[in-house]
């Protein structure tokens, strides 16, 4: 007989639940996105190029289930939970020791004039507002925002995009403005090494075709693994012309453990071109000591309805005293 690990278990079940729970309650979803293409890249530095079917080169493919629950005079319950996987594989997880729902786990209660307060994994201020204030969004294949502050290799950032064991609120918004703030407890690692606690607060606010935030982060721990302790102060501004929408970013970040800082710089742009849209972005990772890295990308996104696009792009990624790295891609994303 053949033995099934407690995760598909775990995920048979999941579904099984949502499909139950669909029928029961509208309020209930699944959803997700799936991200597939065909590329060739290589690495800063590298001679050997590779040429590969990828998944989540620019939204890494994921999962959920999430609903919530009327309690009563603008009250509600709320849950969700996330996992990431690796289309091209069929693989759990962005990588071998992702947990089953790496991309978010929790629950909150949220009032329409008193905000939301949420407990559990999510995803943190800072990396929701690089996404929001980029033309390539959650791209870690291609923005090099993202790559920049959260990418393995260059992050400038410690710990993951999510907090684990993480409490957060989210204020209502009042004529454009918003603002929160998380806290993630400390937590034993492994091997009894104890690690410190995460906090941030953070900013934002959109009105008409002005948009703008700041985030405050800092990071002690990273899930059950201590980490270097790292500060992050961080502004973000867009406008859109209407014939482009133009999005600016500046970071810095205090390296408590090295004390090797970083100042990171980001530019990008949107053009409306047809039923698509011509990306741009540029940025630059700049460290107190050793190799300053510039990153530029570009591409076409074509959509083919509300939930599925099509897209064509391709990056240079320079790193001082390295030869030069590329990567281009053709792919397809598909939202249910």
């Amino acid at each position: 007989m053949h033995k099934f690990p407690a995760r598909h278990l775990a995920l048979g079940s999941l579904v099984c639940l949502a499909a139950f729970g669909a029928q029961a309650q509208s309020n209930v979803k699944v959803y997700g996105l799936l991200d597939m293409s065909f590329g060739s890249s290589k690495a800063v530095g590298s001679t050997v190029s590779q040429t590969s079917v990828d998944s989540g080169k620019m939204t890494t493919s994921y999962y959920g289930l999430a609903g919530s629950e009327d309690l009563g005079g603008g009250l509600s319950a709320q849950f969700k939970v996330e996992g990431f996987l690796r289309a091209d594989t069929g693989e759990q997880g962005r990588n071998n020791t992702d947990p089953q729902f790496a991309r978010a786990a929790n629950i909150g209660l949220s009032h329409k004039d008193y905000g939301s307060l949420t407990m559990g994994r999510a995803a943190n201020a800072l990396y929701v507002t690089l996404l929001k204030f980029n033309a390539f969004g959650d791209s870690y294949g291609y923005s090099p925002t993202i790559r920049h502050y959260f990418g393995a290799g260059q992050a400038a950032v410690t710990g993951d995009n999510g907090w684990s064991d993480s409490v957060s609120y989210s204020s209502p918004t009042f004529s454009g403005f918003n603002f929160g703030a998380a806290w993630a407890s400390s937590e034993n690692a492994s091997g009894g090494q104890s690690n410190g606690h995460n906090w941030n607060v953070n900013a934002s606010y959109a009105q008409g075709p002005w948009a703008a935030a700041l985030v405050v982060h800092d990071v002690q721990k990273d899930g059950t693994a201590a980490v270097q302790d790292t500060h992050t102060t961080h502004v973000s501004g867009s406008y859109d012309f209407g014939v482009a929408k133009v999005f600016l970013q500046y970071g810095k970040v205090e390296n408590d453990t090295t004390s090797n800082d970083r100042k990171l710089t980001d530019l990008s742009v949107r053009v409306p071109a047809g039923k698509g849209a011509v990306i741009v972005a540029w940025g630059k990772n700049d460290p107190d000591t050793g190799a300053e890295r510039k990153t530029t990308s570009f591409g076409y996104t074509y959509p083919l309805s509300k939930q599925t696009d099509l897209y064509a792009v391709g990056m240079h990624d320079k790193l001082t005293g390295s030869s030069s790295g590329y990567s281009y891609s053709a792919g397809m994303r598909l939202r249910f």
